[in-house]
Order: C-alpha cells, then structure tokens, then sequence
C-alpha cells in the first residue's frame, strides 16, 4: 500500500482504500513463500478472507517474498495477526528488507510483535 500521510497504527487498511488514503498495490507484485502446508499458501495470505490464511512449514525463518517488477515505493505494510486465534503461528517478530534482488537486501525494519500489539483490533498498518 502506498500513502502520502503516515498511517496511524491500528487502523483499518480496507476503510483506507476506501477513502482514497492508501492504494493496494499487492497485485502488482509476485508473492512467494519460504514454506506452505498445502492449502495454506500464497493464495490464503491475500484473499482477504480474515479466516483463511498462511500456514508456514518448515525450518526458520518463515519468509514471504513480495517481488516488484519495476521499482516500487512503498510507504505502508499492513499485517493481520491474531494472536488469541492462534499464538503458535503468530511471529514473534517481523522483519522488512528491501533491495534490487535477493542478494542484496537491506533490513529497514525489525519490529517485535506482542500479545497487546497483535490482538488490540487486528491490523499492523504501522511498519
């Protein structure tokens, strides 16, 4: 998502769009996953479906690779956790990279993610 102003944390990334605040960009990229269980892929992260989603299986880290195919700014990530729902899977820690490619990928970004911050209204719109 893209956004000229900062975007409070907590709120509502669908009532953004609809306001004209923020674009979503996600379907201009190409999204991959370090590891899925079958059925809990690509396609579950970004359906917009708050009860489906991404399953990771395999050793960490768990990544999801979202991949431009031109140089893209963007302002604002929005991420769903729901920790209540369930804690095992929610990431004790997000981390964001940026670069031309995987080799070269800079961490503008480590944020811890708490019980509080997760389960307080559900969206992340603050990295």
């Amino acid at each position: 998502m893209t956004t000229a102003n900062k975007t409070p944390p907590g709120a509502d990334p669908k009532q953004l769009e609809r306001t004209g605040t923020v674009r979503e960009i996600g379907s201009q990229a190409v999204w991959s996953l370090s590891s899925c269980k079958p059925g809990f892929g690509v396609d579950q992260l970004r359906d917009d479906n708050l009860e489906t989603y991404w399953q990771s299986d395999g050793s960490q880290p768990h990544l999801v690779n979202i991949q431009f195919r031109r140089k893209t700014t963007v302002k604002t990530l929005c991420i769903y956790a729901d920790y209540k729902s369930d804690e095992s899977y929610t990431p004790s820690k997000i981390s964001v990279r940026v670069g031309n490619n995987f080799h070269n990928l800079q961490e503008i970004r480590n944020l811890p993610v708490s019980e509080r911050a997760a389960v307080s209204n559900g969206s992340g719109c603050h990295l």
